[in-house]
């Protein structure tokens, strides 16, 4: 006798072999935790090689330049790459891109791992940057794909919180896998993580359904790639280097000159474009250019933190690698539990007032640091500062994301992901230049035949002041999301027929 309609519907939808497994979307939580676990790899290695990087000097016999690459070279490479990673998975497909991130990142932390000379752990570190740069756009995308209404805030608050928490995840990790391993462990730690979340990937994530324009026929921005990529990594260049040489060593007016030239040669591209690898309204109006003010000074100002206090624990106050890592946990905890706390909140006031307060208490932390003596108790002078960091960071930064890609269409949600992280990853990296600059100027003002300690304080102190500023200016950016939107879909967060605090 044939199948009755709906039998034969339950047959077709049944997975191969009588199965018991679903079929890929249909476990969210297995997603979500695939795709932020990824993000937490990323996350960790901005960070993890700061505590071993003394191992690997005399491992690998380092010089000076070389140690700062082997930093350096996965910054440039994963913020220089973010763009061209977000508009490659709008094109070609986020989950192929996700995956193709995933098995880079992983197969360069092996080479890494096993590098034998200091150019090959160099290029290892520009390879995990490249790895980086396809996963992070194609992850925000892949949550936006997959989840919807309130189960999207919370997915991307689980996000942010562990997306927040990776970098000091990373010092812990750092400090204690050099201490009780091995400096090469801080990589090869990532090789069966990744092998794992490789395979995961492709058995419980959508890949999210593209327009048929760009499914059949993907045009792709060669011009905008090309300005787009080396303008930003031009000026990340000039950022990083800047740090360590200052603002008038002759590569780093080059790459400013550079920088200045092919940015708005991007943008001229990128007004003519038919499929533009930016949309350039996303930064213009709507949800998005909203949050992306905020967000860039908030970003700014939190690049000191880890920075700066690392060298404190460790220069000015003698703490181990562990010791330096573990000092860092009340900043995770106070982000990681507001982060989860942050739609809730939003359900009741709005976005607006935990943007704005929560870079307010980010201000105040920084504040209590740029107090800080080269002799203070941890409890009393650091703990603090920390906790209002990290609350005051889970507070704004998850509720601003959910805010900004809510009002950005499904098909560019991988151009406006690259987008924002683009503009947290310059920000950052524009702010530590200015603070490391402000710290050097503070330390040659310093007090003659003062201690290193009291010296290396000072400095801190001073950078701890200018970022402080800089996150007030923050709360003064977000201050504006407070007014009503134009467009229906600019405040999301407020559901039909319930009166939010304006915001």
């Amino acid at each position: 006798m044939p199948a009755s309609p709906s039998a034969s519907t339950r047959a077709a939808a049944a997975p191969p072999g009588g199965g018991t497994t679903p079929p890929p979307g249909q476990r969210p939580g297995l997603a979500l935790a695939v795709i932020t676990g990824s993000m937490l790899l990323i996350g960790i290695d901005v960070t993890v090689v700061n505590l071993a990087l003394p191992d690997m000097r005399a491992a690998l016999d380092l010089s000076p330049t070389a140690s700062s690459w082997a930093l350096n070279a996965y910054t440039l490479a994963f913020g220089g790459l973010l763009l061209l990673g977000g508009r490659l998975g709008d094109t070609y497909g986020r989950l192929r891109m996700f995956v193709a991130g995933v098995g880079l990142f992983t197969a360069a932390s092996l080479l890494a791992g096993l590098a034998p000379w200091a150019w090959w752990l160099i290029a290892a570190r520009v390879l995990q940057g490249v790895g980086g740069a396809l996963v992070g756009p194609s992850t925000m995308a892949l949550i936006v794909s997959t989840f919807e209404g309130p189960a999207r805030a919370r997915a991307i608050s689980w996000y942010s919180a562990v997306l927040g928490g990776g970098a000091s995840v990373g010092l812990v990790l750092g400090g204690v896998l050099t201490e009780l391993a091995s400096w090469r462990w801080v990589f090869l730690v990532n090789v069966p993580l990744g092998a794992a979340l490789m395979v995961l990937a492709r058995r419980v994530v959508r890949e999210p359904q593209r327009p048929e324009a760009a499914a059949d026929r993907p045009k792709f921005d060669l011009a905008g790639a090309l300005t787009g990529t080396v303008g930003v990594a031009a000026l990340v260049y000039a950022c990083i280097r800047a740090g360590d040489t200052g603002w008038s060593d002759t590569r780093t007016v080059a790459a400013l000159v550079a920088a200045a030239v092919l940015l708005p040669a991007f943008v001229l591209v990128e007004r003519r474009a038919a499929q533009p690898i930016t949309p350039l309204r996303l930064a213009v109006r709507g949800t998005l250019a909203r949050v992306l003010p905020p967000v860039a000074l908030y970003a700014a100002a939190m690049f000191s933190v880890l920075f700066f206090l690392g060298q404190y624990f460790q220069e000015a106050r003698d703490y181990s690698p562990v010791k330096a890592g573990f000092a860092f946990l009340p900043l995770m905890i106070g982000q990681f539990t507001m982060a989860r706390l942050s739609p809730w909140l939003v359900r009741r006031v709005g976005t607006a007032w935990p943007a704005a307060v929560g870079a307010a208490l980010g201000a105040s932390g920084l504040t209590l640091l740029s107090r800080i003596g080269e002799s203070d108790a941890y409890p009393t002078a650091v703990l603090p500062a920390l906790l209002l960091i990290g609350i005051g960071a889970g507070a704004a930064m998850s509720p601003l994301t959910t805010y900004g890609m809510t009002g950005v269409a499904a098909h560019e949600s991988g151009a406006a992901s690259g987008l924002l992280q683009t503009t947290q990853w310059l920000a950052g990296t524009v702010g530590l230049a200015l603070w490391v600059t402000v710290f050097g100027h503070a330390t040659r003002d310093a007090a003659p035949g003062a201690t290193p300690e009291h010296v290396l304080t000072h400095g801190v102190a001073a950078a701890f002041t200018a970022a402080a500023v800089c996150a007030a200016l923050a709360a003064v950016a977000a201050l504006p999301l407070f007014r009503k939107g134009k467009n229906p879909g600019d405040d999301p967060d407020k559901a039909p027929g319930k009166v939010h605090a304006r915001g």
